[in-house]
């Protein structure tokens, strides 16, 4: 086949057709169509020749060019589409490295092999250009609903029909064991939109948190229009579900705008989530608060929060229990999700015998150290007091409003507390240099004679041992695996030391040592300081 004027007009029919059907821009079916028969040029008259085809976008007339360019004497690699400056000169006046030589050559006669061929390039051409058509369209749209029309179903994956293009809902984000037939109206949520080498693919989900709250929003306009905000939803999905919803208006009840008249609003998108019970509770930033109201409708009678663990543990009335557990774990489960931390549940039985055992492990710690009786040493801990440091160094005062406690009686005891401490130090500081601790880790400020045994018995001896460990490592911490937050125990945990206080005395260690210099760390503080500035402004933008 020729490119010759009696098809030319018929090039321009077959891409607006093209591009009409895949609804893509026409000039992309035409710059296929000038890389079709540039290819099929190649063919005829070399590989190796640099030849462009191009199309004129009003008649259809089709342009075959040879390109040479000129490049430095020593960079020819292509004689066939590359030359020097001096052999441009017949060509070009004042030829220049980086000019190019244009020369029209005849249009081609295109046989069998390099039509099939010419067709697969447009083809393909054509493919990708839906794709990112596709992609585009869809990418914006991640994190909204969609609905669609169930297309078929692939190893328990439902594919759907959304429009311009196909999404796949995988089997696990299907609510329960929802079944659907070809044909049946859909609502999903559009969880993720990747560009993959088969095309793009939009990623479908009916279990995410994220589609119950966008079905709220449909819902409510209270939460459309920002008055209330949905700070939190946890789910399990199509049996139980939390959302912790807050009002930005005094004269609005979140609670009640999202249930509704007579709770319509609620059992819309209770029958869209296949019978999902939705617990809906107020949002508060006292997290106590928040959780107590999260554990609905189980009674709490106690909490107690641990922030640097992100843990927190509630005190239920025995009668209580299986219903703050809920069943299979489900309410405590989802409460945990709500909030973000790990939830231990006990009795108030159970809390007591745990408050009885520590108040007889203090009573006998003061008996055997401070040589007490019972009855005094159960004073001391009524009185709060936890450990002998804080008889040792508290405040006189404080141990004269305990009954019976003079004066002299309180010097008394705060004179063999001391005593027993600095015998213990005496006896920490022998081990911790037996273990093979040195001056230079002794004499650091801030570490006592049993901080020195903890880490001379974990290796760490000298100062320079002491600046390379990392402030978890000291401190202790948490990390998640797998979704669960794991423990890691850290040198220094068991004397109370924080995060914080261990990376100060790393950065002191290695201040003494030179590694670092304070103008440095000052730099750097500065830098974080200005980055989390930024990261706020950020937040508040997207806000």
């Amino acid at each position: 086949m020729a490119i010759t004027s009696a098809n030319q007009l018929e090039l321009l029919q077959t891409a607006e057709a093209v591009a009409r059907e895949k609804m893509i821009d026409p000039s992309l079916v035409i710059e296929a169509m000038e890389e079709s028969l540039a290819r099929a040029a190649k063919s005829r008259y070399g590989a190796d020749l640099d030849i462009r085809v191009s199309i004129d976008r009003k008649t259809g007339k089709a342009t075959f060019t040879r390109v040479r360019t000129v490049v430095e004497d020593d960079e020819v690699e292509n004689e066939k589409a590359e030359l020097t400056v001096e052999q441009a000169k017949p060509y070009l006046d004042d030829p220049k490295v980086g000019d190019v030589i244009v020369d029209e050559v005849p249009p081609v006669e295109m046989g069998r092999i390099a039509a099939q061929s010419a067709k697969q390039v447009i083809l393909q051409k054509v493919r990708e250009a839906e794709r990112d058509r596709q992609y585009e369209e869809f990418k914006d749209r991640a994190g909204t609903i969609i609905n669609g029309t169930v297309k078929r179903e692939e190893y328990g994956n439902v594919i759907v029909d959304i429009g311009r293009g196909e999404g796949i809902l995988r089997r696990n984000e299907k609510i329960g064991r929802e079944a659907y037939r070809n044909g049946d109206r859909i609502r999903c949520y559009i969880k993720d939109v990747r560009r993959e080498t088969r095309g793009p693919q939009v990623f479908l989900s009916r279990t995410a948190p994220e589609f119950m709250a966008e079905l709220f929003k449909m819902e409510v306009p209270e939460i459309y229009d920002g008055i209330i905000e949905i700070k939190a939803v946890a789910r399990d999905p199509g049996s139980r579900a939390k959302i912790a919803v807050i009002s930005y208006d005094n004269g609005i009840d979140p609670v009640g705008a999202c249930v509704g008249m007579r709770g319509s609003r609620v059992q819309a998108v209770v029958n869209e989530l296949q019978g999902e019970k939705i617990d809906i509770i107020p949002w508060s930033e006292d997290m106590p608060t928040f959780l107590v109201n999260a554990l609905q409708p189980a009674e709490v009678t106690k909490v107690v929060l641990d922030e640097d663990a992100e843990r927190i543990e509630v005190v239920v009335p025995d009668e209580q229990l299986s219903l703050a557990i809920g069943r299979r774990g489900q309410n405590v489960r989802l409460a945990s999700q709500l909030t973000g931390l790990d939830i231990d549940i006990l009795t108030e039985e159970e809390e007591s015998k745990r408050r009885q055992a520590e108040f007889e492990e203090r009573t006998k710690l003061f008996m055997d150290t401070l040589d007490l009786d019972e009855f005094f040493a159960q004073l001391l801990v009524a009185e709060g007091f936890t450990s002998l440091e804080e008889v040792a160094y508290v405040e006189l005062d404080e141990l004269l409003v305990i009954d019976g406690v003079d004066e002299a009686t309180a010097e008394e005891l705060q004179a063999r507390a001391r005593d027993y401490l600095e015998e213990q130090n005496k006896k920490a500081l022998e081990k911790a240099r037996e273990l093979g601790v040195e001056d230079s880790l002794v004499e650091f400020d801030g570490l006592t004679p049993q901080m020195l045994v903890a880490l001379g018995e974990d290796g760490v001896k000298t100062l320079e041992d002491f600046a390379t460990c990392a402030d978890w490592e000291l401190a202790g911490g948490w990390t998640t695996i797998n979704g669960e937050r794991v423990k890691d125990e850290g040198l220094l945990e068991a004397f109370d030391v924080s995060l914080e206080e261990a990376q100060n005395m790393v950065m002191t260690a290695r201040l003494q040592l030179g590694w670092v210099t304070i103008e440095e760390l000052e730099a750097q503080a500065a830098a974080e300081a200005a980055e989390a500035e930024g990261d706020a402004e950020t937040e508040e933008a997207r806000a």
